[in-house]
């Protein structure tokens, strides 16, 4: 059995670089669905627009949807250490300040929305695992934030969290594709009012 060489791919330092290489084609790539959304294009032609080779997009994300995948991802890791949740915070008030953020990015809405139906379609494994498995976390990290409130009297004691958390991303959700279809709708004000609704509050 033949050693492998010092640039081999077993070598640290080509390894670094090939992992660079990889952010470097995520960071334009997501600077281009930002803007231009998840339209049906092939991976040549996005590939132009980034301003890498095909051969490279290729190599790194293997097809078009797992690009689309890698590209909400990483938008979606940078929004969460640049703007962190602040405790104490409701399911759907999260949803509602989430909602006034993507209006500057409405490519990044487009995208989401693309992987989410695509999921439900044969054949597109990259976008039913992401979607899948966003969802879970989401009812998951939501109905454990429902139950706190519950706890200190921020939310309705006789509400399901694990049912709250799937209304509200249901909410957020429908109320986003109805905004990308018709810009009029009020999406932060339909979610303010479920809040309302979920804390008990007379007012709404």
């Amino acid at each position: 059995m033949t050693a492998p060489s010092a640039d081999g791919p077993r070598s640290p330092g080509r390894y670094a670089k090939g992992i660079a290489r990889r952010q470097e084609i995520l960071d334009k790539a997501i600077e281009v669905f930002a803007t231009r959304g998840a339209k049906r294009t092939s991976l040549r032609a996005i590939a132009q627009e980034v301003g890498v080779t095909h051969a490279a997009l290729t190599h790194y994300f293997g097809s078009l949807e797992e690009l689309l995948v890698a590209v909400y991802r990483e938008s979606e890791r940078r929004s969460d250490v640049e703007k962190p949740e602040p405790p104490g915070m409701s399911p759907a008030r999260m949803m509602r300040v989430s909602a006034e953020e993507n209006r500057n990015i409405p490519g990044l809405v487009q995208l989401y929305s693309t992987l989410v139906a695509s999921a439900l379609e044969e054949g597109h494994s990259a976008a039913y695992e992401f979607a899948t498995h966003r969802f879970s976390r989401l009812r998951i990290e939501m109905a454990a934030r429902v139950r706190e409130l519950q706890e200190i009297g921020e939310l309705r004691a006789d509400l399901n969290p694990d049912l709250v958390s799937a209304l509200v991303i249901a909410a957020s959700d429908g109320l986003q594709t109805q905004w990308l279809l018709d810009p009029s709708v009020d999406h932060e004000a339909a979610l303010e009012m479920l809040d309302a609704l979920l804390a008990g509050d007379d007012s709404a």
